[in-house]
């Protein structure tokens, strides 16, 4: 969808450099080679340079016109969401991307768009009649180009059943319809872990945390004002690279500023993190976080060596003493590559136990809810295979002995970076005395640990 209001817009900010919007098949040309899905095996300099990573999703296309930048794109299942959303001052020099508002509007609308159509992203005629009533649906979400309504899922897909727009004029779009009944307040902190450990002196570990804070607002009035506060512990890592939803009226500029590219120092905006705002009627994300915590939660070594026709394996976990022992599951998952279904295994655990998958190519190491007192656990075993069959799991990365870990957790009422809702902070200013309900989680997400002995995928590598 293109709006010509908008290209105004951002004509008149940009006067001699405006790069214009190319037609739909130059656009989608353009933005397929960007995102190497065309050409890819042909090196293109500006492309394809080492010098140029990107770490977000944020893309420069390259037309006939000049450079089309921020395009924002991603992959999810099989299909591609992308915007060009506007920004509201000169590109020349660009600005930093967390002072383009656009960003994370055009952002919250794909999402929205990807919640809408993912759920039948298996039955083909389904989703074809999804993306066929997507023109009607962005005509409420999104009439003149700036996003009202995220949430695609809550809208109509006709126009015979959109309803009237409400006749209280403070009554902000996004709030499609008016709650009555006892006013009540949910408010869960998910964070989730990403880590690559390697066991190497020459490469660095890695792991990211970031979170995002879910509410649900069931308020009586056309336009309840809430208040609502995230809480460091007093050591926590501060929160960075926060983006927040489009109801949130004000907030401090230095809680935008802070940005994970840049390295820590003492003058870092460490909360308490203020969000005023005027909710939705339906469940949304407040804001989204990241944060560079000191230690993964747990550490983990993985060797596996091949002798013969054996392979043996030795993984060793251990719980950080900093974190809550009390999870809802932990279990390790190791696969096999490229190696017929497992024909003779034989193992010993120090806790928990040792699973086979129907396949007989993944073992499934269920440690349980609790870490014992020691805070480790070891697992040691060999393994024989019989013949490789098409149902076996291939993959061109872990060839030989180049294999993973990967851990899958979830530990409620904890967060990693300490983070908590202070439920005596939220101020509502509605009659009646509300519910409030706060709650969080750690879960993983892609966490990895490599073999030690032998070459892995390098997130990071030392330079020397």
């Amino acid at each position: 969808r293109r709006y010509p209001t908008v290209e105004i817009r951002a004509e008149t900010f940009n006067g001699s450099t405006h790069v214009p919007v190319p037609s739909d098949s130059a656009f989608l040309k353009a933005l397929l080679f960007e995102l190497r899905l065309i050409d890819d095996h042909i090196f293109v300099e500006h492309r394809d340079t080492c010098t140029r990573i990107n770490h977000s999703s944020v893309y420069s296309v390259r037309t006939e016109g000049g450079d089309l930048w921020p395009v924002l794109a991603f992959q999810k299942s099989g299909l591609i969401y992308a915007c060009l959303p506007l920004v509201e001052e000169t590109l020349e020099p660009r600005p930093p991307l967390l002072t383009v508002s656009g960003l994370s509007q055009g952002l919250a609308l794909l999402l929205g768009i990807v919640d809408y159509i993912s759920p039948s992203r298996k039955n083909e005629a389904e989703m074809s009649a999804k993306i066929g009533q997507l023109r009607y649906l962005l005509i409420q979400a999104c009439p003149l180009g700036t996003p009202l309504n995220t949430n695609i899922r809550s809208l109509n897909s006709s126009f015979d059943d959109i309803q009237e727009m409400p006749t209280d004029e403070n009554q902000p779009a996004w709030r499609s319809n008016t709650y009555k009944g006892k006013p009540q307040v949910n408010v869960c902190i998910t964070e989730k872990v990403k880590c690559m450990q390697y066991d190497k002196r020459d490469v660095v570990d890695v792991w990211q945390v970031y979170g995002a804070v879910n509410c649900k607002c069931d308020i009586e009035g056309s336009a309840p004002n809430v208040t609502l506060s995230l809480n460091l512990p007093t050591n926590g890592p501060p929160l960075q690279d926060i983006v927040v939803h489009h109801c949130v009226t004000s907030v401090d500029p230095a809680m935008l500023m802070s940005s994970s590219a840049e390295p820590l120092d003492d003058s870092v905006y460490n909360g308490p993190y203020k969000f005023p705002f005027i909710p939705p009627s339906d469940s949304f994300n407040l804001c989204y976080y990241t944060s560079q915590v000191p230690v993964p939660p747990i550490w983990g070594c993985y060797q596996l060596i091949e002798e013969g026709s054996q392979l043996k394996i030795t993984v060793n976990l251990k719980l950080h003493e900093s974190i809550k022992n009390s999870f809802e599951y932990c279990e390790a998952r190791i696969p096999f590559f490229n190696r017929g279904p497992i024909a003779q295994l034989e193992y010993k655990v120090s806790y928990g136990q040792l699973d086979l998958s129907r396949e007989k190519s993944l073992l499934v190491w269920v440690i349980g809810q609790k870490f014992p007192k020691s805070l480790e656990v070891s697992l040691t075993g060999t393994v024989s295979f019989g013949t490789a069959g098409k149902e076996h799991p291939t993959d061109y990365v872990c060839t030989g002995n180049t294999a993973y870990v990967k851990l899958y957790f979830r530990i409620p009422d904890f967060t990693l970076t300490g983070c908590y809702v202070d439920q005596h902070s939220i101020q509502i200013f509605v009659p009646g005395k509300p519910k409030i309900t706060a709650s969080r989680e750690l879960i993983s997400s892609d966490y990895y640990i490599w073999n030690s002995k032998a070459p892995a995928p390098m997130v990071y590598k030392t330079l020397f």
